[in-house]
């Protein structure tokens, strides 16, 4: 059966699932695909381009049937969740997402709607467009976070093990972190990932809440107004 660029992809996140990113190599897919490294490199000319391929397939249908009832910040959260949702399907999701950058369709479609939100809530091109950037790195910099502390069945937690972290707190003299360790050991990653867009989202609002508002015209004169002549300077 002829190897195509899509089945290519398709088993590269499949194996992504199996293995992690660290041990997804061009030669270990290639014997996944059990084909040549010439058949291989036809269709995906280096891990650099396969990664991008990879992100963009995450995407698909990320952007897809988004409720057009919610208002500009509600949409840009529901866009934010959405892309966090993509990148958690998949083991090392955000690791593979970072630093990529696709001009294409489904990364596109996400920027897209992302940017209609913020702009559609009143922001400027700018403020949008960093607004943008913004709530962008901060799911995958969560999401990073999220997915390195997940422990596979059967292995040792090591550093991501919550116990260490408490006996660290408690022999030593850190009261700030004592108050606050049931919040700071929460496993509610999903409503400590919403407290966090929250903020982001209600500084953009303090944008528009600050910006001058836009001057009323004035009414016309009356028709039977008379018209000034235009003053004279000099």
């Amino acid at each position: 059966m002829r190897l195509r660029r899509e089945q290519v992809v398709a088993t590269a996140l499949r194996l992504l699932n199996d293995v992690g990113l660290d041990a997804l190599t061009m030669r270990r897919l290639g014997q996944e695909l059990d084909v040549q490294a010439a058949t291989l490199y036809w269709h995906i000319k280096n891990k650099e381009e396969l990664l991008d391929a990879m992100a963009e397939a995450m995407l698909a249908g990320c952007a897809e049937s988004v409720p057009a009832a919610l208002s500009g910040m509600e949409r840009a959260a529901d866009m934010a969740e959405r892309l966090r949702r993509a990148l958690l399907a998949h083991r090392d999701g955000a690791r593979v997402f970072a630093g990529t950058y696709v001009a294409q369709d489904n990364t596109l479609r996400v920027s897209e709607v992302l940017l209609g939100a913020l702009s559609g809530a009143g922001l400027s091109p700018r403020a949008a467009a960093w607004g943008c950037w913004s709530i962008v790195y901060y799911v995958i910099g969560f999401t990073l976070e999220e997915q390195a502390l997940v422990v596979r069945p059967g292995a040792d937690p090591g550093k991501a093990d919550p116990a260490l972290f408490r006996a660290a707190v408690e022999r030593g003299a850190y009261p700030h972190l004592a108050a606050a360790l049931p919040h700071l050991l929460s496993t509610d990653t999903d409503a400590r990932f919403r407290y966090g867009l929250a903020l982001i989202l209600k500084g953009l609002e303090a944008e528009l809440e600050g910006a001058p508002r836009p001057r009323e015209s004035k009414s016309p004169p009356h028709a039977g107004a008379k018209k000034r002549a235009p003053r004279r300077i000099g």
